[in-house]
């Protein structure tokens, strides 16, 4: 993050296959690439490079301020001569409400209800959105807001300043309900301090705000707050043992934007009364699918605060009595330099074409800037997850309004996928094929070296025999991971997409009524295990020990059925989608002159390999996904 800067030294006015090998080769790649997830999620923090290396330029910059601030008092100064004249005008009016109201400012996206007592906002209320318990959507983090101030309080770094702006009582331009687009101004003036808020509504999730805060006439830096988390984070709802933590951000995060560069922060990471003085294009709190975010009228000139609070709740929400955690809670603050601030406040879903239409504003002064779309973390996997979240949309449209239709999306993308992956499937059988001719060979070149030790010279000249036969036999030793090399990126792309489309949150298919969460029933996991198993019994797979063939048959499904088990279900839903049409596509091989030469070769390997006495027709496991 930016160097961590202390305003109160300035003053209030300053600004400043299916061979042997090749499930072996599966089974690598794929523990490979599940490992490759967890220690990306685990190790995944925020580069905050872009404000980091601005922080030596900043600390210049607060000195060369500090230098101008001197001379500045020891030269003659208009600035004072316009103050003490201010002084000479005698006290501000005392302009003040008589009792706290409320004013509900609505259209149709939302409904915010403002209270006049600090001029804050009560109730944020997402319409087209439902929490947990079906109730709609309010942004305001209420237990938290509570202890820690309301969405568009106001902050400064006098302590007592700060509480008098948000319990004031101010006199609004209007109380009951109001229909945007409209304005709402609030006014408070008392003992030399004169303070105005005016907010602007219209058609949008974004409203905007503009602040005054003046005392004897001189301006206070006074900054807009966030400063109490969102209202869906899941760490306060019971329903968060549904879903799991495993490689899953679900808590809040801070996000910002820097003359062109993103970043976040975890939680646990955000400093407290942190300030940064910084070109910021936006600064807000996000979740996995909202975010608050403050957008300035003047990047150039923006300052933030971060907050981290932390609140202390029952291990498990369903149980009051359970063991007490501490859960964090972050929030921010954004003003103006020169102590006028004007930004605009979006407070909503993370969906990509809102967020697209959200701009900061730019060099030009206008709303050209970098968009609010760059909150939505897909990682790595942006490449590809962005395309496939844009189909899998494309197609959810086409298909209409229907209750389950995202989960047709998933299903279809899926099909669609695994048939264009069919001729790299093919040409997997024809190479295992191959292998399988050439395995009599190969075996033979083992047992001829097979008294050599391992760091014998020779062995080098069995690997060259070896290449040799595969290479006479235009065998690809790798050929039976290319399906799995094209499926993981898909895999972890879906695992993304999942993971940050809001459009997933609460989708039904069926039994599932919630995409974004885990089967409540755990029928797909299940199935999982049982198609898995199957497509590895009909596969033939001589080039293993039959004892460890029938171990890896089991574990496989095992472990990606226990993986999958706490992963969303739109995931699960893709995977057993996937693997119903691979248990098809084995079916028919097997009918076709490639897979019936495959059964027979290994048949035959089958009955070398039988202990004398054994039965040449019993069954093994053919283990192979």
């Amino acid at each position: 993050m930016p160097e961590i800067r202390n305003p109160n030294l300035e003053s209030q006015g300053s600004g400043g296959g299916t061979g042997g090998g090749d499930f072996r080769s599966l089974i690598l790649f794929t523990f490979l690439a599940l490992a490759a997830l967890m220690v990306y999620q685990y190790f995944q923090k925020p580069a905050a490079n872009a404000p980091a290396s601005q922080a030596q330029q900043a600390q210049q910059a607060q000195q060369a301020q500090q230098q101008a601030q001197q001379q500045a008092v020891s030269a003659p100064n208009p600035g004072g001569e316009k103050s003490s004249r201010a002084s000479l005008a005698g006290p501000v009016a005392t302009v003040t409400a008589s009792a706290e109201t409320t004013t509900t400012v609505e259209n149709e996206k939302f409904r915010i209800t403002f209270t006049n007592k600090g001029a804050q906002v009560q109730h944020w209320i997402l319409k087209h959105y439902t929490d947990s318990s079906g109730k709609p959507l309010d942004m305001v983090q209420q237990d938290a807001a509570s202890r820690f101030g309301l969405p568009l309080s106001l902050y400064t770094y006098d302590n007592a300043l700060t509480t008098q702006l948000n319990t004031a009582l101010y006199e609004p331009s209007t109380t009951g309900q109001v229909l945007a687009p409209n304005s709402l101004s609030f006014h408070y003036a008392a003992g030399g301090l004169d303070v105005e808020k005016t907010f602007t509504f219209d058609s949008s999730y974004v409203i905007g705000a503009r602040v005054s805060v003046k005392r004897n006439g001189e301006p206070v830096r006074a900054l807009v707050a966030w400063p109490a988390g969102l209202g869906d984070m899941e760490e306060f709802l019971a329903a968060n043992g549904k879903r799991t933590t495993f490689l899953v951000p679900t808590q809040s995060q801070l996000a910002w934007s820097i003359d062109g560069k993103q970043d976040t922060m975890a939680a646990k990471k955000v400093s407290g009364d942190a300030t940064l003085d910084q070109p910021f294009e936006y600064a807000g709190v996000m979740d996995l699918y909202f975010t608050a975010a403050l957008l300035p009228q003047v990047p150039s000139r923006a300052t933030v605060v971060t907050f981290h609070h932390t609140i202390d709740l029952p291990g498990d929400l369903s149980d009051p009595n359970s063991a007490k955690k501490p859960a964090d809670v972050i929030g921010l603050a954004m003003g103006d330099q020169s102590g006028d601030t004007q930004l605009r406040i979006y407070a909503g879903p993370k969906e990509t074409d809102i967020l697209n239409s959200i701009r900061a504003i730019g060099a030009d002064g206008k709303p050209t800037g970098e968009s609010l779309a760059s909150v939505i973390q897909y990682g790595w996997w942006g490449i590809i997850a962005k395309p496939l979240y844009l189909a899998l949309r494309a197609l959810h449209n086409m298909m209409g309004p229907g209750k389950n239709n995202w989960g047709w999306a998933i299903i279809i993308i899926t099909v669609i996928f695994n048939l264009v992956l069919l001729p790299t499937r093919i040409w997997t059988m024809k190479s295992s094929l191959k292998m399988m001719r050439i395995q009599p060979r190969l075996d033979a070149l083992k047992k001829k070296y097979a008294n050599l030790k391992i760091n014998d010279p020779k062995r080098a000249e069995m690997q060259t025999e070896q290449m040799a036969i595969m290479k006479e036999e235009g065998v690809n030793m790798y050929g039976g991971c290319l399906p799995l090399v094209l499926q993981m990126p898909l895999f972890f792309a879906y695992y993304r997409v999942l993971l940050n489309a809001v459009e997933l949150r609460q989708a039904h298919w069926f039994w599932l009524t919630d995409l974004s969460m885990p089967d409540p029933l755990h029928l797909l996991p299940i199935l999982i295990i049982g198609t898995m198993f199957l497509v590895q019994f009909i596969t033939p797979s001589p080039g293993m020990d039959p004892t460890q063939r029938r171990m890896m048959a089991i574990m496989m499904p095992a472990i990606m059925g226990f993986t999958l088990w706490h992963f969303a279900s739109g995931l699960a839903l893709y995977w057993i989608t996937g693997n119903i049409i691979n248990l098809i596509m084995q079916v028919a091989i097997n009918q076709s002159k490639i897979g019936k030469e495959m059964h027979e070769i290994a048949a035959r390997r089958a009955a070398k390999k039988l202990p004398k006495g054994g039965n040449a027709n019993q069954r093994v496991i053919q283990g192979r996904r």
